[in-house]
Order: structure tokens, then C-alpha cells, then sequence
């Protein structure tokens, strides 16, 4: 088993995944340039962090063009797993394999804290180690993570048990108050229609061991070698 982690011009966080994947996980994985074509040999992708081609245009609008997306859409096509975090997240939506869109924060600047998400399905290859209806602490870290979508997608989300995470309080309560972006519904990541893409804007790898202050984040991605193993 071996994961793709798929590198752009402006990455920055694909050498935290790498680590949590092989050093705390134990799976192998694998950095991929964005000009690798093939994917055919890997069992998942992640599309991690960072501000590929300095967020010019739109946060992942020029990424989500290049010729690697194809074959990222044929993984997902074929079931496997595909996880985009933060900039990933905004890969994914502008690609269209999430719906929605990720827009500027509702106060205009880069939010770098601790956030509380409750885990709104467990009915994922991304969320199976997880109780639905717990809240675990992620860090968030971007300026473009306010998620958008109109109310024809919201409510299918909700019909179909799309939402994977959302922003909450210490009591599981969604308020204006906790929400650091302005994301409808307190929307933290979502899920694609089959269930096998999955976007969110904190960071799990930031959270993958005790020492960075929480190890809840490692979850998501023993979800992902679980449904691969599965498979």
C-alpha cells in the first residue's frame, strides 16, 4: 500500500504529511510533482497544505488545471481515497470533485488557532475511527477558508450525510461565535457524493501526536489505511 502525496508549486505542508504517514502511521507514502501523470500505483492520495502558485487567481484554481487532476479524478472515480486539506480542500472544490467553493474569511485576514470540530458522520474512509457526534481539536491555518455553497447543495449535504466536520464549541454547540471564517453552517470538510473525497480546512497532520498538543488528527488518515486494506 502506498500513498500519494501530491506536491505543487507553493506546497508546504507535504513533508508533515509524509512524516505522519510514515513515521507515526507506519504506511508508506510518496512525494508526487505535480507533472507525474500515472497514478495508477497508488492506493490514495492526499493533497496537502500550502499556497500552490501563491493562491494567484483563486486559492487552487491553477492546480486544479494541471494535468495531474485527471488522474486524480480517475482515483477517485475508481473508489479510492482522496483527502485534501486546506489548500487540498480548495484543490478539490475548484476542480469540482467537492461541490461548494471556498472563498475569503469573513474578516479578511489568516487565522492560525486551535479549533473544536464535532464529527458530523463516521460513515467515511476518512472518519471510521471516530464517534459521530465527538469534538476533536484541529489547528486551522489559512485566509480562504469560508465555504460557500447554495442552498440546493446545503441541503444535500445534509439529505446524504455530507458534512464531515463542523466548527463547534466545547459543549458540541455551532455558533457564530466559534466559527473562524464565516463558513456556512459552520462547515469545516465536506464529502464528495460517493463518499471517497474528502476536503477540510484544518490541519490533521498538525494534530497527529501528543507533543504537538493533540493526536486526534492521526484518526483520519488510520481511517484512510483501513478503507485501503478493506478495499
Amino acid at each position: 500500500m502506498t500513498i500519494a502525496i501530491i506536491q505543487f508549486g507553493g506546497s508546504n505542508c507535504d513533508l508533515d504529511v509524509l512524516h505522519v504517514l510514515e513515521d507515526v502511521v507506519g504506511t508508506e507514502a510518496e512525494l508526487v510533482w505535480y507533472k507525474e501523470h500515472d497514478l495508477d500505483k497508488y492506493d490514495g492520495v492526499i493533497i496537502p497544505g500550502g499556497f500552490s502558485y501563491g493562491d494567484y487567481l483563486r486559492a487552487g484554481a491553477i492546480a486544479s488545471r494541471t494535468p495531474i487532476m485527471d488522474s486524480i479524478k480517475k482515483m477517485a472515480d475508481e473508489g479510492k481515497p482522496i483527502m485534501g486539506i486546506c489548500n487540498g480542500f480548495q484543490i478539490l472544490t475548484e476542480s469540482g470533485l467537492l461541490d461548494g467553493a471556498l472563498t475569503t474569511n469573513e474578516y479578511p485576514k489568516f487565522r492560525c488557532e486551535w479549533t473544536n470540530l464535532r464529527v458530523e458522520t463516521n460513515d467515511s474512509p476518512f472518519t471510521s475511527a471516530f464517534k459521530k457526534g465527538e469534538v476533536i481539536r484541529i489547528p486551522i491555518a489559512h485566509m480562504e477558508g469560508n465555504f460557500y455553497a447554495d442552498e440546493a447543495t446545503l441541503s444535500n449535504m445534509e439529505d446524504n450525510d455530507l458534512v464531515a466536520f463542523r466548527y463547534v464549541d466545547n459543549a458540541k454547540h455551532v455558533t457564530d461565535d466559534v466559527n473562524p471564517n464565516g463558513s456556512q453552517e459552520n462547515i469545516a470538510g465536506i464529502l464528495s457524493g460517493n463518499r471517497n473525497v474528502m476536503g477540510l480546512m484544518p490541519h490533521p497532520e498538525r494534530a497527529s501526536e501528543e507533543i504537538l498538543g493533540s493526536n486526534d488528527g492521526v484518526r483520519m488518515f488510520e481511517s484512510m489505511i483501513e478503507y485501503i486494506s478493506n478495499r
